[in-house]
């Protein structure tokens, strides 16, 4: 965690596909939370229509006066024209519109108040007070969304042009020839990410001499055509620029002239061999860079006092003008495995598996005593090299879908968002999770923040058994039907687990699962279950983990370099190699304004592989270490032989430094435990309908134990205690859970 300003608002802000959490601590050190749907929207309930513009309303949101003033006024699941309020006087709850509506307004209707500003700036000026309209505090905000991920996979990004060496016009269309899908009878190929490819007659040898030198003057009718056409950014990927950058830099030159706006140099992105990747990840940062800093703009617009970082997906923070279109796509959930690693560690736990379900998707990531990195990865379409924790997500949110095919029960991969949402939220939304989980007792309508109809849930799922009786002629029981619901979705949870920990040579069973997000504590038994894993640990504000991870995670920089040369070659300079990066990397961060003594050296990373090898390991590099009986014991880890006689290759060296990161307090000495006293009983669905145990988390004390089957309640979430799990509440004020021997 960086150096705190005292005299500033500290915001953590993490912007989901349905939801907006937010951590603030004021310049006095109160922690304030919030959280709000993404779409930059308010809910509440009207009572009763009091004339034709006023109406008394039911709200949660303990806001000022005035703060809603000029908000666009919606009822949920119907049209009608636009209303806007005109004042909302807090003490008597009652709100006035501009004009009168063309439509009576019942009793019970939910409506919403849709602000003129993006979601986290709504967020900022809730926890702060501010109201809309005012300067924002002096505050220092740090920032992760997933807006890159979702401009991806809407395919709503900027228009691209593709500049390529002549010859390779064809090369992101050919790709590696791989199908996504080897059982599937009809390929449906995507569609390109860049709207036209030009091709630039030059040519480098393999070593980066030229062989022919860039013809500059054949392209100008062809950048004439494009940007007349409305493109104005572009993606330069030259062969084998990564070993000589001089084409392209010629190039880039050329079209700052022409008139693009943004330009992203695959020799500048990822400098390293292979054209393909390289053009992939300059086409993607090209596609997103431009959405992506006008977006971070207009938050950065209403931070007259102050600064704003943002999370890359490799962990870290960066400055908003230097954040690239290509880090973003990991950015929210890599702020829930910093703050997944800072509870496990205040805990106790250096080895977790990070479980964070929220409204759309679950991302499930592996941290043994320190994070683990990819340099290549995949989401959706894209495929970037560029650095990333290795988090593995699946389409599984309490927003996923939950529908019958015709043939059986599926859950997602659809979301229904923040808008409608859930069946539950009462704006004509699909039957989801959300809607299983409180149809089957083990959610509280009384306990969310925006209105909820259990009719429209139940409604929902009506008409879901009448389509099963109609196709099969069998009538399951809505409970039997609900439960497979939620078996479907935990097996499919458990299987995105497998894949970061079996599959990589590691044992689940051996690490603790950290659950969080507003949908984690309602699976995570369910889910640890199915992999054998006997803990589960749920930190306080779990369901606000993200933004707690942005207000603990530092400032990083990598440096690399690729070397492509036998062991026994270089391995003398290794030394020097690393030396060199770490000075590059140490001068990034301290172009943050820290010290030397303020930063640290967090690892250094050897790619090594067999000569003739196309994948490479990454092995922690110390000074004086044996790197070839390393290599061999992590290969033998996880291939589970060694092969003789075979020469060993460096593919590249990565160096991470990064602010001093705050060290976790040693926990305290645990004390005689004591029985928890229950709030009360609620009827819940446990293989059958029973009376449960719930309690107030808020009043759970250190020491305290429960047992399962209960409920635990929170502010933003629910956590599921299942029957044969019990738990007590640690020093750090987290819920661990432990699967009881049969």
């Amino acid at each position: 965690m960086t150096r705190l300003n005292k005299k500033q608002w500290h915001i953590w802000i993490d912007t989901g596909g349905t939801f907006t959490d937010c951590l603030a601590l004021s310049p006095a050190g109160k922690l304030v939370r919030t959280k709000v749907l993404s779409s930059g929207a308010l809910r509440g309930t009207v009572i009763k229509q009091l004339d034709n513009c006023s109406l008394k309303i039911a709200e949660k949101w303990g806001l000022p006066e005035h703060f809603v003033d000029g908000f666009q006024f919606v009822l949920l699941g119907r049209i009608h024209e636009t209303l806007k309020v005109q004042s909302y006087d807090v003490t008597a709850n009652t709100l006035k519109l501009h004009k009168a509506a063309e439509v009576k307004i019942s009793p019970e209707s939910a409506f919403e108040l849709k602000s003129p500003n993006e979601a986290p700036i709504l967020a900022a000026q809730m926890c702060t007070g501010t109201i809309p309209g005012t300067p924002l505090p002096e505050l220092a905000m740090r920032f992760a969304t997933t807006r890159g991920t979702n401009a991806l996979l809407e395919r709503k990004g900027a228009s691209v042009a593709l500049f390529i060496t002549k010859g390779f016009a064809d090369l992101l269309l050919i790709g590696t020839q791989q199908r996504p899908d080897i059982f599937a009878l009809e390929i449906v190929k995507p569609e390109p990410l860049y709207r036209e490819v030009i091709e630039v007659d030059e040519r480098l040898a393999a070593d980066g001499a030229v062989i022919k030198e860039i013809d500059l003057n054949s392209l100008q009718p062809d950048l004439k055509r494009i940007t007349a056409a409305g493109v104005k950014s572009a993606a330069v990927a030259l062969m084998h620029s990564y070993i000589n950058s001089e084409h392209e830099e010629k190039l880039v030159r050329v079209l700052r002239q022409a008139g693009f706006e943004h330009i992203s140099r695959s020799s500048d992105l990822a400098p390293f061999i292979k054209l393909l990747p390289r053009a992939e990840t300059t086409v993607v940062d090209a596609y997103l860079s431009p959405m992506i800093n006008e977006y971070l703009r207009n938050i950065s617009s209403f931070i007259r006092d102050g600064t704003l970082h943002v999370m890359t997906s490799a962990g870290g923070l960066i400055r908003a003008d230097q954040f690239r279109g290509k880090d973003s796509l990991l950015s929210g959930p890599a702020g829930g495995v910093v703050g997944a690693a800072v509870c496990g560690a205040n805990s106790g736990f250096q080895k977790i598996i990070t479980f964070d379900m929220g409204g759309t998707s679950t991302d499930v990531a592996r941290f043994d005593h320190d994070y683990e990195y990819t340099f290549e990865h995949q989401v959706a379409d894209a495929h970037l090299v560029s650095p990333a924790l290795a988090i593995e997500s699946v389409a599984a949110g309490g927003g996923s879908i939950c529908e019958f095919d015709g043939f059986r029960l599926k859950v997602g991969p659809e979301s229904a968002g923040a808008f409608p949402g859930p069946a539950c939220y009462g704006a004509g939304g699909p039957l989801t999770l959300t809607d299983v989980n409180l149809l089957l007792g083990r959610l509280d309508s009384q306990r969310f923040e925006i209105p909820i109809s259990e009719s429209s849930a139940r409604s929902r799922i009506a008409a879901l058994q009448e389509s099963i009786v109609k196709a099969t002629g069998e009538s399951p029981a809505r409970q039997e039907i609900l439960q497979g619901f939620l078996d479907i979705v935990n097996e499919r949870m458990a299987g995105a687990i497998q894949k970061i920990s079996i599959s990589k040579g590691a044992d689940s069973r051996e690490y603790v699962l950290v659950s969080f997000g507003g949908a984690g504590g309602q699976h995570a038994c369910g889910v640890a279950e199915r992999l054998g894993m006997k803990q589960v640990l749920i930190p306080k504000d779990a369901s606000l983990l993200s933004a707690f991870g942005l207000g603990h995670a530092v400032i990083e920089r990598f440096a690399e370099r690729q070397i492509l040369k036998g062991l026994t070659e270089v391995e003398s300079e290794i030394a020097t190699f690393v030396q060199t990066l770490t000075e590059k990397a140490q001068l990034k961060v301290m172009q943050e304004d820290f010290s030397q003594k303020e930063i640290e050296v967090r690892r250094c990373i050897l790619n090594l592989r067999f000569k003739g090898q196309d994948s490479s390991l990454g092995i922690e590099y110390g000074k004086g270490d044996d790197i070839r009986k390393k290599y061999h014991n992590q290969y033998n880890d996880i291939y589970g032989h060694w092969p003789e006689g075979r020469e060993i290759e460096v593919e590249s060296i990565r160096v991470v430094c990064s602010s001093v990161r705050q060290q976790s307090a040693p926990l305290s000495l645990r004390p005689k435990p004591f029985q928890a006293m229950p709030a009360g009983e609620v009827t819940a669905f446990f293989g059958k309908e029973l009376k449960i145990s719930c309690f107030e988390r808020k009043n759970l004390q250190a020491w305290a134990q429960f047992r399962g089957p209960a409920l635990i309640f929170e502010r933003h979430s629910t956590v599921v205690v299942d029957a044969g799990w019990e738990g007590f509440v640690d020093a750090a004020a987290a819920l661990v859970l432990t699967k009881v021997d049969s």
